[in-house]
């Protein structure tokens, strides 16, 4: 009988006792690849967008039927498509400012041959007036 009470005074401690102790379970393992895809989002925020490219088909080569490979794989297509839109943006800012220099230098050339037409328009007037006082001579 002396067991007994020595069995539930441990008994009452290791509950009592149990309830302030940290007992946590194992970590779950993470999903592979979750490094790789974590620094190409981290790229992506940082706008290093051809080196976040780089590493969602990096993490893609390695991980295609993953459980974040659709996510990774729209992710890239969207940053290709942004590059390719930025890229597209700079050739026609490009093109743009070639046009208005070309347009400013043809402007010029209309400036020279308005100046040009005006003075053949005054020697033509003098020509006239010269004929006319030839023929009223004659």
């Amino acid at each position: 009988m002396t067991r007994s009470p020595r069995v539930r005074v441990v008994a009452v401690l290791v509950v009592a006792l149990g309830g302030c102790s940290t007992w946590s379970p194992a970590p779950s393992p993470s999903p592979p690849g979750v490094a790789m895809l974590e620094r190409a989002d981290r790229l992506a925020r940082e706008e290093s967008w051809e080196e976040a490219v780089t590493a969602y088909g990096d993490y893609l080569a390695y991980h295609p039927a993953g459980e974040a490979a659709p996510r990774a794989a729209a992710s890239r297509d969207s940053l290709r498509a942004l590059l390719s839109a930025r890229a597209e943006a700079a050739r026609l800012r490009e093109e743009l400012l070639r046009l208005r220099e070309e347009l400013a230098r043809r402007d010029g050339d209309l400036v020279r041959v308005r100046q040009e037409a005006d003075r053949l328009k005054a020697d033509l007037e003098k020509l006239k007036q010269v004929d006319l006082k030839l023929e009223r001579r004659k």
